[in-house]
């Protein structure tokens, strides 16, 4: 698909400005869980025209559809692939698609018929994309897995948490997001260019083992420059330096530090009155003491009393959020950090752009819902299926 001088895709679809710099970007999503869910509703965010392809009885995920937010900003069709014409229909989307994201297991789309030789036999310029967490390829990719076990593998899951305790599980954000829907959308839309250049489609091969790594580069030139130790908790970002981490209050609540530069240190002890610590910033025999005196002082007020005393300054301290507590923030809610659409409050669309805003446009789209609209713009009349539609399309 390429852009007119007027203002249309070669596809027919109009481009506007108000839907995100994806306009007029058409997206097939077969239907996961976890990080394949996540990168389509980026591109969706973007302003993608993202049709999800779901299963007929859903993905299991234990959700009610309606509260599925990684399915906000797209559209929904049920397609049977284990049915005799159900490839087909997959294959007609393909067709009209510029980028395809799938995250089974390696060789299982290829046994159901909508693998990317199925797929490129329709579309050359199609892009492919593949979201795993070992990969396509390697001893462990036909093995079942989930974030905590790739990210294990790393090296990175062992870099969090205290030195005398087990790794901290980071929720599954590191691995299944980080190091997986976000390499798969910078590696689609890297495709979709070359794509467009050339004409000429690929594959890609998107592994949430690669992406963790990938993101760990900086910590990789530290370990071999001397300035990292290879074990947890002591090291300048990982816990180990007192004035990198976090404190608990007189409350229960907690307080985050990262006065890592000396002139915001020195406010930060300051502030606390500390200021007779000055010296021990870079001497480590004394960060056992520092730590002490820092968790004592902090052990003195509530959450709520240093937020209000570390309020405008330079110490690079802020106060520990839960997920309902986050989106009432002042520069949050000032921004419009998190939105609230359907009844549901949620993460606002990232990142922003000056030309083409984005928006949450719809809610999760509930499985089936839009196949007769997705069949009517997408020009495939064959995918209305009246036994897979639920009541009401």
């Amino acid at each position: 698909m390429s852009w007119g001088q007027d203002g249309m895709t070669t596809a027919g679809t109009p481009r506007t400005s108000g839907d995100g710099p994806l306009g007029g970007v058409r997206v097939v999503e077969l239907a996961g869980i976890g990080p394949g869910p996540f990168a389509a509703m980026l591109l969706a965010d973007l302003g993608a025209d993202v049709v999800r392809v779901d299963r007929p009885g859903g993905p299991g995920l234990g959700i009610d559809p309606a509260y599925d937010v990684t399915n906000r900003n797209k559209r929904s069709v049920v397609v049977d692939l284990k049915a005799p014409d159900g490839p087909a229909r997959v294959l007609d989307l393909a067709e009209r698609a510029d980028i395809l994201i799938e995250g089974y297991r390696p060789g299982v789309a290829e046994r159901l018929g909508v693998g990317p030789g199925d797929c490129h036999a329709r579309n050359p310029r199609l892009v492919y994309g593949r979201m795993t967490g070992w990969g396509q390829d390697g001893p462990l990719a036909d093995r079942a897995g989930h974030d905590v076990a790739y990210i294990a593998l790393t090296g990175t899951l062992g870099m969090i948490g205290p030195p005398d305790e087990p790794p901290a599980v980071p929720a599954n954000l590191l691995g299944d997001y980080a190091g997986g829907s976000l390499y798969l959308v910078v590696g689609v839309l890297a495709a979709l260019h070359h794509a467009r250049v050339s004409g000429i489609g690929q594959v890609v091969d998107a592994a949430i083992v690669d992406g963790t790594a990938h993101l760990s580069a900086m910590i990789h030139g530290m370990l071999a420059a001397g300035g990292w130790q290879d074990r947890r908790g002591a090291n300048l970002l990982d816990g180990g330096c007192p004035y990198y981490g976090t404190y608990e209050t007189a409350d229960g609540g907690y307080m985050a530090v990262g006065a890592l530069e000396a002139r915001f240190y020195e406010e930060f002890l300051h502030l606390l009155g500390l200021d007779d610590l000055a010296p021990a910033r870079k001497d480590w025999t004394r960060w056992g003491e520092l730590r002490e005196r820092v968790a004592a002082r902090f052990k003195s007020r509530t959450r709520d009393e240093w937020t209000a005393l570390f309020e405008g300054s330079d110490a690079c301290v802020a106060p520990v959020l839960s997920l309902g507590e986050a989106p009432h923030h002042p520069h949050l809610a000032a921004r419009g950090t998190f939105t609230r659409h359907g009844g549901i409050t949620q993460p606002a669309p990232a990142p922003r752009f000056s030309a083409t805003p984005t928006t949450v446009r719809t809610g999760p789209a509930l499985p089936g819902a839009d196949t007769g609209t997705v069949a009517r713009d997408w020009g495939i009349p064959d995918l209305v299926n009246d036994d897979l539609i639920p009541d009401g399309d």
